[in-house]
């Protein structure tokens, strides 16, 4: 049983970029996949695959960006914990590396990325920080 399964994805992420491979397979749902579409969206994963592995059972099949041998992203973090959330209004939005990185956010608008929110003017519960 996993308690945090947004942890649970990002860690398989960092696993599987450390090990070097090219796909990392996540139980789905649609929440996780709107966090990939983000990823997609800001250049730190190739895409991802919806697939069934049983009838009533999917998976994400998640395929991983690399340039020049080197992993898109360095860094992978859960912001908003089980035991401890985290928002962020417009006005206190992070920067996650004074602006490099990107922080994934779940909006009214739908999950964002910060600076889609600063744009929309939304705030929301900080998901996680991508570089």
């Amino acid at each position: 049983m996993i308690n945090d399964p947004v942890a649970d994805l990002l860690t398989r992420i960092r696993n599987a970029v450390r090990a070097e491979h090219e796909v990392v397979e996540a139980p789905f749902s649609s929440f996780k996949a709107s966090i990939l579409d983000v990823f997609v969206r800001q250049g730190y994963l190739v895409g991802y695959d919806v697939k069934d592995v049983r009838p009533g059972v999917k998976a994400l099949s998640i395929r991983l960006k690399y340039y020049r041998g080197r992993p898109a992203f360095v860094m992978l973090n859960r912001a908003s914990k089980l035991g401890r959330r985290v928002y962020a209004g417009v006005r206190s939005m992070p920067y996650v590396r004074a602006g490099l990185g990107v922080a994934v956010l779940s909006t009214s608008k739908g999950v964002l990325s910060d600076k889609e929110a600063r744009q929309l003017g939304v705030g929301g519960e900080v998901v996680c920080h991508v570089c």
